[in-house]
């Protein structure tokens, strides 16, 4: 005989009314937006730079200049790899917290007791990792910039340069594989959204509504 699943079976809160967005939901609602919007400008700057990087390389330009382009490049596109996973990641916070609200919503327009997901292990961690890999990046980023403008025209100064670029380059690598893990634990997550929802709404025909 199958066991039957119920919302009692989920780490929930009950209350009379919907309990709407949390806090990093509200944030996630906010900032998905804008942070789409800075990757488009670090990605296209980033673009733009290597034009001229090129164009420098193809002039014979200084050495110097090339390689301080290289690491400004490189702390532009890795102002685009910020924004765009943090997009993602405020984006999947907006998703579950449009669950959390509308399923809230749903349960108080029914007239019966609104039960709420507790925020899961997994979403606890999905917000870590992701402040752990966005932190990383941000790190990168301005070591880019300062490494940048330490580059003088000598033989020992544009080796250092360019070991700094590769010692940053792995960290860049480290973080997206920190972020990539996010987004896992995030998507984990809205599964687990879904399964109680979907529980939830089957048990409301045969609740009775509050007086």
């Amino acid at each position: 005989m199958a066991i039957t699943a119920t919302s009692a079976d989920f780490d929930i809160v009950t209350s009379a009314g919907s309990l709407g967005r949390n806090m990093p939901q509200k944030l996630g609602r906010a900032l998905w937006f804008p942070m789409w919007i800075m990757a488009v400008i670090g990605f296209t700057v980033g673009v733009v730079l290597a034009v001229v990087r090129a164009n420098e390389i193809v002039d014979g330009g200084d050495a110097v200049t090339i390689l301080q382009l290289k690491h400004v490049i490189a702390g532009f596109m890795f102002i685009g790899f910020a924004s765009v996973f943090a997009a993602i990641s405020f984006a999947i916070a907006r998703i579950l917290g449009e669950f959390r609200s509308g399923g809230g919503d749903l349960q108080q327009s029914t007239g019966r007791e609104v039960r709420t997901l507790k925020m899961s292990m997994s979403a606890m961690a999905f917000i870590i990792t992701m402040a752990m890999a966005m932190m990383t990046l941000v790190v990168a980023i301005v070591l880019h910039f300062v490494f940048a403008a330490d580059i003088v025209s000598s033989a020992a100064s544009l080796e250092q340069a360019e070991q700094r670029f590769i010692v940053l380059e792995g960290i860049r690598r480290m973080a997206i594989v920190v972020y990539l893990l996010s987004f896992m634990l995030g998507l984990g997550t809205i599964i687990q959204v879904l399964r109680f929802q979907a529980i939830r709404i089957r048990e409301l025909a045969g609740e009775p509504t509050r007086s």
